[in-house]
């Protein structure tokens, strides 16, 4: 995570080219394997692990960065095609689970046209997929209004106060008002739960914004969002989780073989490399008590 909010925080090109969104694409991607239990080969981008399958074992997962791959899934929705940023796609059943990761880095006045973005990419998807669990994951640059900026945007046309300049935070850190409506709808948006819910919600929405002082760019802004907005990104993988395991593992036991999310052997050399910020979906039995 470090590494990613890193990369979007110092990103200074072109948006358009992405370069400061796909770590995140990478971690959500990893997190999906480590913490979600989804097979790499069922992930795009390809995670770089490999599973080693043991019969009457808990299988063990290795770090491989040779298998590491990139790009975008595709999924066909109702109206067209469309691309998103991680996919887990699975044989005989198809696209189960997918999550669009938006990066906003200024114009804080134009986050509602990323609320239209999500209202209408759920609606393609939904309509031919019901069953999909979307995700959306939207990560902004906590910029803070300072006595310098704040003097030079003093014009009527440009007020931060209504989102006008770059600034998410006001100068005692409270966010602006475009972000904290943007907040409240997203809430509203990512509380799909039924198949016959709203097909222009997600199943799950997270917000966050990245701390932009210097020191701290590796970082979230504490407290934003509350613990009790269920925005947070814990918050938002443990719902993807959820809303999956309903309705492709429990629905269903004659799949379960394919649908099921594995549970690694807690010791696996792909959960020793590397320090992770959340926990690993581990095996809760000894290796020679598991039938």
């Amino acid at each position: 995570m470090a590494t990613a909010l890193a990369a979007f925080a110092e990103f200074d090109g072109r948006v358009q080219s992405e370069r400061h969104i796909l770590p995140l694409h990478w971690y959500v991607a990893c997190r999906l394997v480590v913490e979600g239990g989804f097979d790499p080969d069922d992930i795009i981008p390809r995670p770089p692990f490999r599973v080693e399958r043991r019969r009457r074992k808990p299988p063990l997962l290795h770090f491989d960065p040779t298998l590491g791959g990139c790009g975008e899934g595709t999924v066909l929705g109702g109206i067209r095609a469309k691309h998103v940023d991680v996919l887990v796609s699975l044989a005989r059943i198809g696209p189960v689970l997918s999550v669009s990761c938006k990066g906003v880095t200024g114009a804080f006045r134009n986050l509602g046209n990323r609320l239209e973005e999500i209202v209408g990419e759920c609606s393609n998807l939904h309509m031919m997929h019901p069953a999909l669990v979307i995700g959306h994951l939207v990560l902004l640059r906590g910029n803070r209004v300072t006595n310098e900026n704040s003097a030079a945007q003093n014009r009527p046309a440009l007020d931060w106060r209504r989102g006008g300049g770059n600034a998410a935070l006001a100068q005692d850190g409270v966010p602006v008002s475009p972000v904290r409506r943007f907040h409240d709808a997203l809430q509203v948006l990512g509380r799909r739960r039924e198949l016959m819910d709203q097909a222009g919600q997600c199943e799950a929405a997270a917000l966050a914004m990245v701390a932009m002082e210097e020191e701290c760019r590796t970082r979230l802004v504490p407290g934003f969002p509350s613990e009790e907005s269920g925005l947070h990104f814990d918050s938002f993988f443990a719902a993807l989780y959820a809303r999956y395991d309903e309705r492709f593992v429990t629905r269903c036991s004659m799949l379960d073989r394919i649908s099921r999310r594995h549970c690694w052997d807690r010791s696996s050399p792909g959960l020793r490399l590397f320090g992770l910020d959340y926990q690993p979906r581990v095996a809760l039995l000894p290796t020679s008590d598991l039938l």
